[in-house]
């Protein structure tokens, strides 16, 4: 019984969090670019559209609207699997609950709600990253070769697997090299025009892109400072050190890119790392190590500290949520287009009043 109440507990958190992602009305930035998505899909043949860019989000529309489910069936869809692979990826976490606290004000608020297509991609690249810290190249490979047919930049992670793999590392840099090249041919070649022109040649600008860089610079800093105390095995040490170089590269190359929405945007695929580094902080500070549930099974913090190290902990633990909740704070009400979140509006409650 004891087994089966936290798996009912995360259960329920997965499923409200697919609910409200799913259900949400008029919601997000780009709520009337996927209505004109789904719209354009009337009509297709399932093979005409499995050709088109991001088939994988194209077939979930026109199951959708096959089914008469309409843009919520597909926003359903998208929440329940962003919402399991990011309580998948909390859960192999020293301290699952704050990583998932890190990860609603903007994994889940902004991203989830806003960029369906990128939050399922995120979603996908979690559980992808679950089987890369266990060192299953493969299985990382296909999961972020499913997450790009919902978003094709999710193939720029990819690179990650070649140069975190712990064994054999010539023959995976070989093998995940070809696969990288025929997802390249198969979902980006044919639109690096549409990118260049429509980002790059447009100077396409996202307001508020350094300081959500800053944001993954922030821990990856944290990280790098402190990287023995975060106590990984071989592999998993490899794989964030270079998920922690990327993010403190990233707000140099936004200063130099002529489209800071094209750095953004293919930063969302390092938003992990603030889970993994904030759940993980108390237990650094404190100079116990967080070595993740892949390697020892989690003990309650009664278990792991003595009444001083506890206290220091509960401060830690309170420092992480309050910043969590000042970002939240500053986005909500600071941010250009955060009003198109405002207010929340949910489906099945709109004819009731």
């Amino acid at each position: 019984m004891r087994e089966m109440a936290p798996s009912f507990t995360w259960g329920s958190v997965w499923l409200a969090l697919t609910i409200v992602i799913g259900y949400r009305y008029r919601v997000g930035a780009d709520w009337l670019n996927y209505l004109a998505q789904m719209e354009a899909i009337g009509g297709l043949s399932l093979g005409d559209i499995l050709t088109k860019s991001d088939p994988g989000y194209g077939a979930l529309n026109w199951l959708s609207v096959e089914m008469g489910w309409y843009i919520y069936g597909v926003n359903l869809i998208c929440g329940g699997v962003f919402a399991f692979g990011l309580i998948a990826f909390c859960r192999t976490q020293p301290r699952p609950w704050l990583a998932l606290s890190v990860a609603i004000p903007y994994l889940a608020i902004v991203v989830a709600m806003g960029y369906s297509r990128q939050g399922v991609a995120l979603g996908l690249e979690m559980l992808g990253l679950i089987a890369l810290s266990r060192g299953s190249t493969i299985e990382f490979v296909g999961w972020l070769a499913l997450a790009a047919t919902f978003h094709k930049s999710a193939i720029v992670v990819l690179p990650i697997a070649a140069l975190a793999g712990a064994r054999n590392r010539y023959l995976t840099i070989a093998w995940v090299a070809v696969v990288g090249v025929a997802l390249y041919l198969q979902f980006l070649a044919k639109d690096v025009d549409y990118f260049y022109k429509n980002y790059i040649e447009a100077q396409y600008q996202s307001e508020g892109a350094m300081i959500r860089l800053l944001m993954n610079a922030l821990p990856a800093a944290l990280f790098l400072i402190w990287r023995k105390r975060f106590d990984f095995g071989h592999a998993q040490a490899r794989l964030w050190t270079y998920f922690a170089l990327l993010s403190l590269v990233m707000p140099f190359v936004v200063l130099a890119s002529p489209s800071s929405t094209a750095v953004d945007r293919i930063a969302l695929y390092l938003l992990p790392l603030q889970l993994v580094v904030f759940a993980r902080w108390p237990d650094v500070v404190v100079n116990r190590g967080a070595r993740g549930v892949q390697k020892e099974p989690i003990r309650r913090s009664s278990e792991r500290f003595g009444s001083a190290d506890k206290e220091t902990s509960l401060i830690l633990v309170s420092s992480v949520l309050l910043y969590y909740g000042i970002v939240e704070f500053v986005w909500l009400n600071f941010a250009k287009l955060s009003i198109t979140w405002l207010p929340y509006r949910f489906y099945p409650l709109e004819d009731s009043f």
